[in-house]
């Protein structure tokens, strides 16, 4: 059909390998006992390499964008808490008062958020927030398609936009974050979707439901799936079928960041259901992504497995928003500094 969106774009670089050696040359050249920055040294080396510079320039610019949106299936029983808390918290995020609002003004990390799919005009909002809203909530997957093919190619597309958006105005590193009531299981049936896996492998408590609402949870995350049938096989059908307004515009902001060479520091479940989603669109995306934290939620570890990402933190957070990935803006700060500014040893030694 003329207005379906296209599948899958190009493929993607990855970070230049030429830099990546230089960066791993000066990596085992400072003046610190060989391994001895662990992790530390492999972000730097990466960062170095996305940035296509030897030693990284410090992470100045850091940008968080939280995408917004409500989700059919919040109304069928598979969270703890009512879908109007989405926009509640958009508001919340606008006045700056929320977690992730604490922690980015913490770490100096600029935080955008945008409503493609909350199912409130959140009227008082500022117009940006709400300038490429797609539709009020999404349908809910385990009975009908959460978007239109048409509502799906915009929510993309936008999210493109703001990825390009971001980077242009100086983004030397981008955030995703999330909000929307509900959000887990949509990205839950994503990650299953990806991995062709049943939803008892994925589905995990969200935002702390007991036992009988995950019993729910799971038989509507199957019920999607098997609903979707063989349209799992193409992502940006998938993202129709199972996702959302929001999910599909981090989808495409993911994707773009890595199109234009820029990393991206992944968040939770939705972050990494999304980064998946995009690495089927846009073959290579992945290596331009690294994880903050691993989440509490399965989908995410095994999300995480396939991508090939071992996160940067784990301390059991589960709150999204983009707050894993914020606290661990701190960590790949620390890498940049250790390249950067570590004496090489050759330069102690006295001269033979």
């Amino acid at each position: 059909m003329a207005d379906r969106p296209s599948t899958t774009g190009a493929s993607v670089l990855p970070p230049d390998p030429a830099v990546a050696a230089a960066a791993a040359e000066r990596l085992a050249g400072l003046a610190t006992p060989a391994g001895a920055l662990g992790r530390l040294g492999d972000l730097a080396v990466w960062l170095a390499a996305a940035q296509g510079q030897v030693p990284p320039a410090p992470l100045t610019d850091v940008r968080l964008v939280i995408f917004a949106g409500d989700h059919g299936v919040a109304r069928h029983g598979v969270s703890a808490y009512p879908p109007e808390i989405t926009g509640a918290m958009v508001r919340t995020f606008v006045k700056g008062l929320a977690g992730v609002s604490a922690l980015s003004a913490a770490h100096g990390v600029r935080v955008r958020v945008l409503d493609l799919g909350v199912d409130d005009d959140l009227e008082g909002v500022p117009a940006e927030v709400r300038a490429r809203k797609v539709r009020r909530s999404s349908g809910a997957i385990h009975l009908e398609d959460a978007l239109t093919p048409d509502e799906t190619r915009q929510a993309i597309e936008a999210g493109r936009a703001v990825a390009d958006e971001e980077i242009d105005a100086g983004g030397q590193l981008l955030l995703s974050g999330d909000m929307g009531i509900g959000n887990t299981t949509p990205a839950a049936a994503l990650v299953a979707a990806a991995l062709g896996i049943p939803a008892t492998e994925v589905t995990g408590r969200g935002t702390g439901i007991d036992d009988a609402t995950w019993a729910r949870k799971v038989a509507i995350v199957q019920q999607a799936l098997d609903r979707a049938g063989d349209r799992v096989l193409d992502p940006v059908d998938t993202l129709t079928a199972l996702g959302s307004a929001d999910l599909a515009g981090t989808t495409g902001y993911l994707a773009q960041a890595a199109a234009r060479g820029v990393p991206v520091l992944l968040d939770g479940l939705m972050s990494v259901a999304c980064a998946l989603t995009a690495d089927r669109m846009a073959p290579g995306a992945a290596a331009w992504f690294a994880a903050g934290h691993r989440s509490t939620e399965p989908a995410q570890a095994l999300a995480l497995a396939k991508l090939g990402l071992e996160p940067v933190l784990d301390l059991g957070l589960r709150l999204g928003e983009g707050s894993g990935a914020v606290a661990a803006v701190p960590v790949l700060r620390s890498a940049v500094a250790v390249l950067r500014d570590v004496a090489l040893l050759v330069d102690l030694l006295p001269p033979q």
